[in-house]
């Protein structure tokens, strides 16, 4: 997750202005809105961290920090204002501390235990200035002098005020005021004189000096590019200069060569799959771990690795890891290439990281691709050529049953290895499948006090950032007033005849002044300051009401005056209470803040509604919660049709209506059929059945029974299932087509005159299985419902899976939906509940001989 710190130049020379007819604080701001379009292009960019430092003094020049949103980012951009001074090195080391905050906490930087280039914190440090002097409280300063104090603690750990992942590069701006008469200059950007170009080039980065609109944009495409995960490294040549070779160049330098000492990054690539870079050996550090020592030698911020130019064979062992790293083009990697010898390699070293020895041993080697495309850092084991062949012979030799003889050959290479590389060794170790080769009880090299003091300087690293965090953001508090200078439109007094008689006055040696003549009179007069945060009141105060308003006053105080016999004047005007800036219009959050608390949820299984403010139809994701590993309910569905919707047209406009169950299905109740006048030839069945649904709808209003079927079932079953003997009469209907009990009264559709008002069974048949459709549809949308809530109380699903209506195949295809509908969800114990319910449908069907009874 790279750190993109932004360092705007908020001094009053900002405000010249360009021959763009911009001023240049403007051109800084638009420069980082450019960047962050340019940068939206990189996927990767989703996980940048954006910050915001100005030129003022800390905590006020703190715009955006660690805490803080990107909107936050952009609205104290848009606000910065160019009043100040250009005290640029007061600001640098704001934002160093601002960017070292948690390192101490997180322990990236691992002090007294290696250089992990795997465990960092990318940031990049964008200045953006016009170069001017450098302008401070204490007068005008040729060179840049960060302050050498700071109250971030743990920082003296390190000589400097950056770290190996953190690079600064600046952007000079230096538009003319007017058209340069000569055409711009093609190619690459020079960098720039100003004091701030040195301290970019410690850092592993560069200046750019900008004189037009197309070399800055020139320039920000080449920063989006810059941003890369790594480390910044030293690498200078020891020893004698390498042999050419055959393929080599064949010319001789002497002296100096700029690849002999090269100040560049090694490219640590995060993991594919995790997103997070791995590793294994760290870079030693530059002094031998003493245990009597009560504290830490500082170390430089980029380690110091000298090159040995002596060929040597490159070894790799199989099953012992090892970290590579691309190194970024630079003289050093050019003079690599051109010697095109890819089988050869250069060992590294660190100074002081051994015992006993100026130089130390070899960590690892500098080694060209085999493509010769680009230059690579193995980093090994400690010692490496000592360590791999015994590593070598344990694995192919002794098959992991190392000899005693092995064994004291280890110990002895043990000895000469720094002690914070035992954990690393043993983790790899663990990896080759010997666990058992070191001891649990070694020694890690770090006094018990050097431990505490790091614990302690965590501690109140802690506080620190969170009492910076908490002060970035907040105003600075109103003055109690602002003094008045005594300054008229009068001429000065020097130039007044009576010069000499004022000054003799004033010093006391003449008559007194006239009080209009008195310097002294408004000594201590201060004007009240302007409080922003309460709404003008035009009405109230004139003061309140602005030059260019004035007009439109006159017209509001005229039309509250004539409104006046209606009601009594008032205080303030209508449109100005309900007035908001635009920029306000979208904080619908603090409007919460003071809105009461709102009602409890009816139905605390529902999943809660956010407010309606821009979508209506947006939900809490954290109210859908996964209650088993194995399910997820999300909040929006499938786009298609939901289950129980009618697929026609027509019923798109009205609900549907619900019927109550048929009298022919109601058990224990006689149905008194009513007396209607005949009916024509002509008539449909379709209207006889309505009105028939339509007298049962009527009836099951007028007469309920208590039955402990929930609310939430259908009004069709609340009289189903009662009686024994009413299940074997229902059986009775669906099997001969009649009923002893309740029977229908319908007419005869061919024939005038009926001789009895009973349905045919073709026709009852028709009727009962539109009704069964009808309550295994309701069924249905209920049962839906109860998957799609999370949990597993299913008790209720197999409840209604009792009351399907209709012969085994339809009840068969009917659960076979349920499982393909919980499948949705991954509900698989529901899925698994309803196989074993399937299955025990089948073993009571075939044992009674497929009766429709569950």
């Amino acid at each position: 997750m790279p750190v993109l710190l932004f360092l705007i130049d908020t001094s009053a020379s900002m405000n010249q202005r360009s021959h763009l007819g911009t001023s240049y604080l403007d051109i800084a701001k638009g420069a980082v809105e450019t960047f962050l379009k340019l940068r939206s292009r990189d996927p990767a960019s989703r996980g940048d961290r954006y910050m915001l430092v100005s030129f003022e003094e800390a905590p006020a020049g703190i715009k955006a920090g660690w805490k803080d949103s990107h909107a936050t980012f952009m609205t104290e951009l848009r606000n910065l204002q160019a009043v100040g001074l250009t005290s640029i090195g007061q600001s640098l080391r704001t934002a160093f501390d601002l960017l070292n905050l948690n390192r101490l906490v997180s322990g990236i930087d691992n002090y007294g235990q290696g250089r992990n280039p795997f465990f960092l914190e990318p940031a990049i440090i964008v200045a953006i200035t016009d170069g001017s002097k450098l302008t401070s409280s204490c007068g005008v300063q040729d060179e840049l002098h960060l302050p050498l104090t700071t109250p971030l603690p743990g920082s003296e750990l390190t000589k400097e005020p950056f770290r190996w992942d953190q690079r600064l590069f600046s952007l000079i701006l230096r538009i003319p005021g007017h058209t340069p008469p000569d055409p711009e200059p093609m190619g690459g950007v020079p960098l720039d004189p100003s004091p701030i170009t040195p301290m970019c080039e410690v850092t592993g980065g560069r200046s750019y000096s900008v004189f037009s609109q197309r070399m800055l944009n020139q320039c920000l495409e080449s920063l989006v590019q810059k941003i890369q995960s790594g480390v910044v490294i030293n690498f200078e040549k020891t020893g004698p200069d390498p042999p050419p070779t055959e393929d080599g160049p064949i010319e001789m330098k002497y002296g100096p060569q700029s690849w002999h000492s090269c100040h560049k990054m090694i490219y640590v690539r995060p993991n594919p799959k995790t997103g997070v870079p791995v590793g294994h050996w760290p870079i030693p550090e530059s002094f031998w771990p003493d245990q009597n020592s009560p504290t830490l030698p500082p170390r430089a911020a980029h380690p110091q690795v000298k090159i040995s130019c002596v060929d040597s064979e490159p070894m790799v062992v199989d099953k012992v890891p090892f970290d590579k790293y691309e190194l970024e083009p630079s003289p050093l990697t050019q003079y690599i290439l051109e010697r095109k010898s890819p089988h050869t390699c250069w060992q590294v070293f660190v100074c002081n990281s051994a015992k006993y020895g100026d130089l130390g041993q070899p960590f690892g080697y500098l080694k060209a691709s085999t493509a010769l495309n680009c230059v690579n850092l193995f980093v090994m084991p400690y010692n490496y050529p000592v360590v791999l062949p015994l590593l070598d012979d344990l694995i192919t030799v002794h098959k992991f049953k190392p000899p005693a003889k092995w064994r004291q050959s280890f110990e002895n290479y043990l000895k000469t290895v720094p002690p914070y590389y035992i954990t690393a060794l043993r983790k790899a170790l663990r990896m080759m499948g010997a666990p058992n080769l070191l001891a649990d009880n070694m020694e890690y090299g770090l006094s018990y006090s050097v431990v505490s003091h790091l614990k302690k300087l965590s501690q109140q690293a802690k506080i620190e950032a969170d009492r910076v965090c908490a002060l970035v953001g907040k105003k600075a508090a109103l003055e109690g007033g602002i003094k008045l200078r005594c300054r008229s439109s009068a001429p000065s007094l020097a130039h007044r005849k009576d010069f000499t008689q004022l000054l003799q006055c004033i010093m006391g040696d003449g008559p007194a002044l006239p009080m209009e003549t008195n310097t002294k009179e408004f000594a201590g007069f201060q004007l009240a300051a302007l409080n922003k945060a309460l709404k003008p009141q035009g009405l109230r105060n004139p003061y309140d009401i602005p030059r260019s308003h004035l007009l439109d006053q006159l017209s509001r105080m005229r039309r509250n005056l004539l409104h006046a016999s209606i009601c009594i004047l008032k205080g303030q005007d209508q449109d100005q209470m309900h007035s908001v800036p635009i920029a306000q219009m979208g904080n619908y959050q603090d409007f919460l803040k003071h809105c009461p608390s709102p009602l409890r949820e009816a139905d605390p299984d529902q999943p809660k509604r956010l407010h309606t403010f821009g979508n209506p139809f947006k939900l809490d994701k954290k109210a859908m919660m996964v209650d088993e590993a194995d399910e997820f309910v999300t909040g929006t569905q499938s786009k298609g049709k939901r289950p129980g919707e009618s697929s026609s047209p027509a019923g798109v406009g009205a609900p549907k209506r619900r019927r109550c169950m048929s009298p022919l299905l109601r058990l224990g109740r006689a149905y008194t059929p009513p007396k209607t006048p005949p009916r024509s030839p002509d008539r449909d069945h379709t209207e006889s059945a309505d009105h028939i649904a339509n007298h049962v709808e009527s009836n099951c209003n007028s007469v309920m029974e208590p039955s402990p079927v929930p609310e939430s079932e259908p009004i069709q079953r609340r009289n189903h299932l009662q009686l024994d003997e009413g299940e074997d009469q229902q059986d009775r209907v669906q099997e001969n087509g009649q009923s002893s009990d309740s029977e229908w009264s319908l007419g005869s559709e061919g024939e005038e005159e009926a001789p009895h008002r009973y349905p045919s069974p073709c026709q009852l048949k028709k009727i009962l299985n539109q009704e069964s459709q009808e309550l295994n549809s309701e069924l249905r949308a209920l049962i839906t419902k109860e998957i799609r809530k999370p949990g597993r109380r299913y008790e209720k699903i197999f409840y209604l899976l009792k009351q399907i209506q209709g012969s085994l195949e339809t009840r068969l295809i009917f659960l076979q939906s349920i499982i393909k509908e919980a499948a949705r969800f991954k509900k698989r114990v529901l899925i698994e509940q309803l196989e074993n319910f399937l299955e025990e449908i089948h073993l009571r069907a075939n044992g009674m001989n497929h009766l429709d009874a569950f």
